[in-house]
């Protein structure tokens, strides 16, 4: 049995792989995948990859691609989820912001610097034509730590993803201003390269494990209720969100890759853009 640790946000996204951890279906293969959920996002996992803490990140898109070219020793194996990430851009319920004007040079509450609240900040400030030098930030680590910094007024705004915080909008911490989708496919999964090299057929078998079950995952009977119920979701949103939301069984194209690249490079998020070769695997 090969031990293969892998880490990812504790969102409705990642249930195909609790499903499949629990059916045994990678113990039947010979690997014992150990799941790590990292609440802090994509930060923390793109550290956890350098350190060697997990072998696999489900993590997003343009937060990995910033890291590997600040060489991470990862790669990119996959698409996972290919449909954008709908960021909701929240203030504290009281707050006197209520549209996106009122947030220009205002201080934006982030889980970490290189995280994708970080990243998607720059973005929404230039689909906005805003001065992208003026951003603010506060690190609050969690979801938690952005109600707190919020309700405080140690920060502004927040951007987080819309279904997951819309139970803080329903019970009136947060309001949501507006959303902010992402530009391209919003979670990939990522290796550190010494795993690559030393166990390539058991990075091929959990794909091919994990890609049966999001083919098949919005045709699973009452999936539905079983996210609203784990995720503390209404029905109608997570029904919402089923219809928004679509895996991929495939590589992230050259084309995205320097897509993302070239946004990022344009903020000045990144100091330069790398082959293909160096990304994805």
């Amino acid at each position: 049995m090969k031990t293969i640790k892998i880490a990812g946000v504790p969102e409705h996204f990642n249930l195909p792989w609790h499903l499949c951890i629990e059916n045994g279906e990678f113990e039947e293969a010979g690997i014992d995948l150990q799941w790590t959920d990292v609440p802090e996002g994509t930060g923390k996992m793109c550290q956890m990859l350098r350190n060697g803490e997990t072998d696999i990140a489900v993590i997003l898109t343009e937060g990995i691609i910033k890291d590997i070219i600040a060489e991470n020793p990862s790669k990119i194996v996959q698409v996972y989820v290919k449909s954008p990430l709908i960021w909701g851009i929240h203030v504290a319920k009281n707050s006197t912001f209520n549209s996106i004007n009122d947030l220009e040079n205002k201080k934006a509450a982030i889980s970490r610097f290189g995280s994708g609240s970080h990243l998607m900040s720059y973005v929404n400030a230039q689909n906005n034509n805003w001065d992208t030098s003026n951003l603010q930030f506060e690190i609050v680590n969690t979801i938690d730590g952005a109600v707190e910094a919020l309700t405080s007024e140690k920060a502004d705004y927040f951007m987080w993803e819309r279904f997951m915080t819309k139970p803080l909008v329903d019970s009136g911490v947060f309001r949501k201003i507006t959303d902010c989708p992402t530009p391209w496919p919003c979670f990939v999964i990522a290796v550190r390269n010494e795993v690559l090299e030393n166990h390539p057929q058991i990075i091929e078998q959990i794909l091919e494990i994990i890609n049966v079950t999001t083919e098949e995952f919005k045709q699973i009977p009452s999936i539905d209720r079983t996210l609203a119920s784990k995720y503390n979701q209404k029905l109608e949103d997570i029904q919402e969100w089923l219809s928004l939301t679509q895996w991929s069984q495939k590589q992230l194209d050259k084309k995205t890759i320097e897509k993302v690249q070239n946004q990022l490079h344009t903020l000045n998020i990144i100091e330069k853009t790398v082959p293909y070769e160096m990304i994805a695997k």
